[in-house]
């Protein structure tokens, strides 16, 4: 290793030597960290890039990894990494295995926007609550190695920065052999596969907040919709509300089938017949369930919703469609309460010479008399059947 270049400064890389009980930035007191020359004698080197800067400096960083591993990255692999518009999948080779995994965007900040690699693609502003524009996703890429894990985020990835601090401030009394309930996101990684699996799960932890702020709103939509005298205006926020879950619903399938793909590869790792590389590879898949097991809640949940804001909707056309009959049944029974005196009016309008009660004083009297009776018996009858009264009461 003495004749190895000198590092090579790259901006936007964070990296990272995991040994034992403890995690290291490297280089520990320099503010621009530099691609590491050799692997560490123990543990294992984690290397996060932003996208923009992994395709700056793509050879110098095939040149490390020739260096580190003894192989760099297929061509299509650095595509697959480099790609911001690319689904949740997964793929592998013999020598390293590729998983992309989608996170929520970061809409809090404006790097997203001006992305060089994503600004062609930005999101278009959804109609609605704020809550919709939380739904715009970011691949993450990462690259497992026996010893090396190397990822590539969006440039202004706050899982990087926040996984990265919560490794840094972990006690180094800590052990990382503990019980599994124990270690969490918590404690030290004990492999490049165990570390990515840690930070998808702050990923996926992100659609477990996002899912129950969704709910309040799709809630509060519902209870309007169902209230009798509402009218609902907010069609194209409820449309863009199901559109959002159709789109979460996908990513979240796409997201479940990369992670059992990868759970399926585990079973042909080849392990080395010791008790603590035994108890890792089973808590890879103990893990890597638990993951799974979290991305089901998120569908679960979503398709939930889905229905129930279809529900609502039916629900609310329903009440419309019964208000409406209301309306038209009393103006039926009036209408129909008006007839027999429309009836007799005609009868007495008609321009004959000799009729009943045509020339008697008293006609005009005991006319209207029998027409307020015949009014009176109708309204009475029909009030009894209830068709003058509304349908909650």
């Amino acid at each position: 290793m003495n004749n190895a270049p000198g590092p090579v400064h790259i901006s936007g890389l964070r990296a990272f030597c995991i040994r034992g009980n403890q995690a290291v930035a490297l280089p520990a007191a320099s503010a621009d960290p530099a691609l590491p020359q050799a692997l560490p004698e123990q543990g294992f080197l984690w290397l996060a890039f932003s996208r923009s800067y992994f395709e700056r400096h793509l050879p110098a960083i095939q040149a490390c990894l020739n260096q580190l591993t003894g192989q760099g990255l297929v061509d299509l692999h650095v595509s697959d990494l480099l790609n911001g518009q690319l689904p949740s999948r997964y793929d592998f080779t013999s020598h390293y295995d590729l998983l992309v995994f989608r996170r929520l965007a970061q809409q809090s900040t404006a790097a997203a926007l001006h992305n060089d690699a994503d600004a062609a693609h930005a999101p278009s502003k959804r109609p609605g609550p704020p809550i919709l524009l939380r739904i715009d996703t970011n691949p993450v890429g990462f690259v497992v190695l026996d010893r090396v894990l190397l990822s590539v985020h969006p440039d202004d990835c706050a899982v990087r920065e926040a996984y990265a601090s919560r490794l840094l401030n972990v006690s180094p009394d800590v052990s990382p052999i503990t019980d599994s309930r124990s270690a969490g996101a918590r404690g030290i990684p004990l492999s490049p596969a165990d570390m990515m699996l840690r930070i998808i799960s702050h990923m996926v932890d992100a659609y477990l907040v996002l899912r129950r702020e969704l709910s309040r709103q799709l809630d509060h939509w519902q209870a309007e919709l169902i209230r009798p005298s509402a009218r609902f205006r907010r069609w194209d926020a409820l449309l863009q509300a199901r559109l959002a879950l159709h789109q979460l619903e996908d990513l979240c399938d796409d997201q479940h089938t990369a992670m059992l793909n990868w759970n399926e590869s585990l079973d042909d790792w080849v392990v080395k017949d010791t008790p603590a590389a035994l108890r890792e590879h089973e808590l890879l898949k103990v893990r890597c369930r638990d993951v799974l097991e979290h991305i089901d809640r998120v569908v679960n949940h979503m398709r939930r919703l889905e229905h129930n804001t279809e529900t609502a909707v039916q629900m609310h056309f329903n009440a419309q469609g019964n208000r409406t009959n209301d309306i038209m049944r009393t103006l039926t029974a009036l209408t129909a309460i008006f007839l027999p005196l429309n009836l007799i009016a005609a009868v007495f309008g008609m321009n004959f010479e000799f009729m009943p009660w045509l020339h008697t004083a008293s006609a005009f009297g005991w006319t209207l008399g029998g027409m307020g009776a015949i009014a009176l018996s109708m309204g009475l009858v029909f009030w009894r059947k209830r068709y003058l009264a509304r349908s909650g009461e």
